[in-house]
């Protein structure tokens, strides 16, 4: 079965306030259908992006693919969460 990591998009009123889940799909699904897994979340009017780690990379080494969408994400949150370090380390110092 060919599984792919995507957004799944969720909200009572999508056209004005979206918000997506980060899924693991069966690659046949619809995007709003039926999902294996949940790993995550992101709001894009908040720049919010929660994932969790453990569940992708087991994922992964099942052989899922990731989405474009999903890719940047992660190289964002990498990013976000890189500069949020480096913050720290210098208030510390």
């Amino acid at each position: 079965m060919p599984v792919v990591v995507r957004l799944r998009r969720i909200g009572k009123n999508p056209k004005k306030r979206p918000h997506f889940r980060i899924t693991v799909f069966d690659k046949r699904r619809g995007r709003d259908g039926r999902f294996i897994e949940e790993i995550g979340f992101y709001n894009p009017l908040t720049e919010a992006i929660k994932i969790k780690r453990e569940r992708l990379d087991s994922w992964i080494k099942k052989g899922a693919q990731l989405s474009t969408t999903v890719k940047n994400l992660l190289k964002k949150s990498k990013a976000i969460v890189q500069k949020e370090e480096k913050n720290a380390a210098d208030s510390t110092s």
